[in-house]
């Protein structure tokens, strides 16, 4: 698998993903400016890494829908290529149209920065086939603009990938740190190669970091990856 992780003025968190990608799994991935543009096939996954993308003027993500590498991760979504977005990255996707909905401002108005669990609603993507249905994962967030907001007749149920819980898995108001309508944390595109989340799989990779449940995510999708491969080239 062959990747790129996207570098945004503003990005913080484009070496963590970077890290995970190279040194933990070992992948061919490559650093992108916001300026370049690649061939559609040029990467088999593209992330877009969490931060604060052009300081969040406007609101999050807003200007970044307009840097010219985003026609190239369109281009390259629209031929089957993962896509996906963390944090600042998901809000750039929704900015984009590459998924439906919009992140708005936390209900309480402040940034939130804990781990929080997240229940497995559709463990039949490319990036929960290893997971278990209703399966709990704990999770990082680290955001100020969370709230995911979309009118429930514009998005399909099995669109909805993650929801925040509690550690038993249960779907309650107290376990939803941002607002978000359905306590969603995930969603992706009607395709099924496109994933945004606010929690960051990348900072809970690892056992120095006392937490490797991000890891499941990310081997998901490899092992999705090289399945569809060895599939192809028989």
């Amino acid at each position: 698998m062959r990747c790129a992780v996207v570098i945004f003025p503003g990005s913080n968190c484009d070496r963590d993903a970077f890290h995970v990608l190279k040194n933990v799994f070992g992948l061919d991935c490559h650093y992108v400016f916001h300026e370049d543009c690649f061939p559609p096939d040029e990467f088999d996954l593209i992330v877009l890494p969490g931060g604060f993308s052009f300081g969040d003027y406007l609101r999050a993500g807003a200007i970044a829908r307009f840097s010219p590498v985003m026609e190239s991760v369109r281009q390259a979504a629209s031929r089957g290529k993962f896509v996906l977005g963390i944090c600042n990255g998901f809000q750039i996707l929704t900015e984009s149209k590459l998924l439906p909905g919009a992140l708005l401002r936390n209900d309480r108005l402040k940034f939130v920065c804990k781990d929080v669990y997240i229940k497995v609603v559709n463990n039949r993507t490319p990036f929960t086939c290893l997971l278990e249905d209703s399966q709990v994962l704990r999770i990082p967030i680290a955001h100020g603009e969370g709230r995911y907001f979309i009118p429930e007749d514009q998005l399909k149920e099995d669109q909805i990938v993650f929801q925040y819980c509690d550690e038993h898995g249960n779907v309650t108001e107290d376990s939803n740190p941002n607002g978000s309508c359905f306590n969603i944390a995930g969603v992706i595109n009607e395709k099924g190669n496109v994933l945004g989340l606010m929690p960051h799989p990348e900072r809970c990779c690892e056992e120095i970091l006392g937490n490797t449940d991000g890891r499941k995510i990310f081997e998901s999708l490899l092992t999705y990856f090289t399945r569809r491969h060895d599939h192809e080239a028989n």
